[in-house]
């Protein structure tokens, strides 16, 4: 994939029906799991996919049971295929909800 910045039709026809938002120059989804380790395990899985894909968000995990993923192409400064192909394997680890 390259680091080709997506139009604004672009990344919202990429987030449409998803549990994905965009703020900014990045897209974020909000996690809440039933408890830390729980939340613990999600950032487990998705770093698995983020090394895979040598592509690798923010995480932030916050409260006891909440985790933050943002995902962002920093060389491209803004959003590119690869953030919605990231989010997209997420979504099929995590669930899409």
């Amino acid at each position: 994939m390259t680091d080709t910045r997506l139009t604004d039709e672009q990344i919202a026809s990429g987030l449409t029906g998803t549990a994905w938002h965009r703020e900014g120059e990045t897209i974020v989804r909000d996690l809440q799991r039933e408890n830390f380790l729980a939340v613990i395990a999600a950032v487990n899985q998705v770093a698995e996919l983020a090394e895979a894909a040598n592509h690798h968000p923010d995480l932030l995990v916050h409260g006891w049971n909440r985790l933050r993923i943002t995902l962002s192409t920093h060389s491209a400064g803004g959003l590119t295929a690869a953030d919605l192909a990231l989010a997209e394997r997420i979504d099929g680890v995590l669930g899409g909800g």
